[in-house]
C-alpha cells in the first residue's frame, strides 16, 4: 500500500515569532526573544507528520533568497523535500505574539513572483511523485504569479492517479478547487460563511451547509471551530468534538496539524471516530505550545483522552 504523504507548498516562508512582554500598537516595541522557522501551511504539515514517524514529502517553490533557511530546517528535521528555485526572496512572516493579552498578531508578505515557465515545472514535480503517493496535502495562499485554480488542476491529476486531497485553503482557490471535489476539506467557520455568503451561527447551520459540499463529491469535511472544538461530517456519518480547556499559547499551526493528523488517519485507514480525536488532539496541543512549535504523537495520544465525541 502506498503510504508516502505529499504536502504542497506554493508560498513558502520563513516564520519569524517575535515574543513581546506586551504589544504597543503604534509604539516602540522591544523584543524579549525571537526565532525563525520555515513555514507555510504544507511545510507545516510535513512537520507534524515527521513527528508522526509517517512518510512525507515536501514540494512546491522557494525563492532563491532565503531558501536555504527552508531546506537546511527541512534537513535538520530528516523531513524528505524537493522545491522548484525561481527568482526572489522567499518572505517572511512576522508573528508578534503578546503574552500580557495572549494574543498573536500576524504581519504576512505576499511572496516571491511565479512565471509560467517554473509553475509548469512544479505541476511535472507534483506529477512525477504522484504514483507513489498515498495521501497528497494542498495547502496555503498562492505566491503572486500562480492562477487561483491551480488546486483544482493538481485535484484532478491526482485523481487520474487514484489518490485522495486533502485541501486547506480559502477565497478564490478554495472555491475552485471544491469544483474538482477533493477527497476532504477543513475550512474554519470563516471560511465556511464566505463560502457560503451567510452566517452560521449554529451547530445546525454548520451541518446542514457542511453535508450540502458532500453533495459535490467530497467524502469528508472538517469544519475546525477553535476552542470550540470541531464538526467531521461524512455521507454516512457526522461528528461533534468538544476539547478540554488549554491554556492556549499561539494557534499558529494548530490547523495545518489537524490536517497532518486527518492524511495520517487516512493513511493508516482509521475510523472516523479515531480520526476526529486525533485531528483534534493534535489542533489543540499545537496551540498551547508557543510560536511555530508543533505536537508529537505521544502528546496527541494522551490528549485523546480528553476530547469528547457526539454523533450528530
Amino acid at each position: 500500500m502506498k503510504k508516502q504523504i505529499l504536502t504542497v507548498t506554493l508560498n513558502p516562508c520563513i516564520d519569524k515569532t517575535i515574543i513581546l512582554e506586551s504589544f504597543c500598537e503604534g509604539g516602540l516595541n522591544r523584543a524579549e526573544s525571537a526565532r525563525s522557522d520555515a513555514g507555510g501551511k504544507g511545510i507545516n504539515v510535513a512537520k507534524v507528520l515527521k513527528r508522526f514517524d509517517a512518510g512525507v514529502l515536501a514540494v512546491g517553490i522557494l525563492g532563491e533568497g532565503g531558501s536555504e533557511a527552508v531546506t537546511g530546517e527541512l534537513d535538520k528535521r530528516g523531513i524528505c523535500h524537493d522545491f522548484v528555485l525561481v527568482p526572489g526572496a522567499t518572505r517572511t512572516n512576522y508573528k508578534l505574539q503578546d503574552k500580557a493579552k495572549g494574543q498573536v498578531t500576524e504581519v504576512n508578505e505576499p511572496g516571491f513572483f511565479v512565471n509560467e515557465k517554473a509553475l509548469n515545472e512544479t505541476v511535472s514535480l507534483i506529477k512525477k511523485y504522484l504514483p507513489e503517493t498515498g495521501v497528497m496535502v494542498l495547502a496555503g495562499s498562492l505566491a503572486p504569479g500562480i492562477d487561483a485554480d491551480i488546486y483544482k488542476q493538481l485535484i484532478l491529476l491526482a485523481k487520474e492517479q487514484g489518490v485522495p486531497v486533502i485541501l486547506d485553503a480559502d477565497g478564490t482557490a478554495f472555491r475552485e478547487a471544491l469544483e474538482a471535489a477533493p477527497f476532504a476539506v477543513k475550512p474554519n467557520r470563516f471560511e465556511l460563511e464566505q463560502l457560503s455568503g451567510k452566517t452560521l451561527a449554529t451547530d445546525e447551520e454548520l451541518l446542514a451547509y457542511g453535508r450540502s459540499l458532500l453533495e459535490r463529491g467530497i467524502s469528508l469535511v472538517v469544519v475546525s471551530l477553535g476552542a470550540q472544538g470541531a464538526m467531521y461530517i461524512t455521507e454516512h456519518e457526522s461528528l461533534r468534538v468538544t476539547l478540554a480547556p488549554i491554556e492556549c499559547q499561539s494557534t499558529v499551526g494548530a490547523g495545518d496539524s489537524m490536517v497532518a493528523a486527518v492524511a495520517h488517519s487516512i493513511v493508516q485507514k482509521k475510523d472516523l471516530v479515531s480520526l476526529a480525536k486525533t485531528a483534534s488532539a493534535a489542533g489543540t496541543v499545537t496551540a498551547s505550545k508557543p510560536g511555530t512549535e508543533v505536537c508529537t504523537l505521544a502528546e496527541v495520544m494522551a490528549y485523546q483522552e480528553q476530547i469528547q465525541v457526539i454523533t450528530l
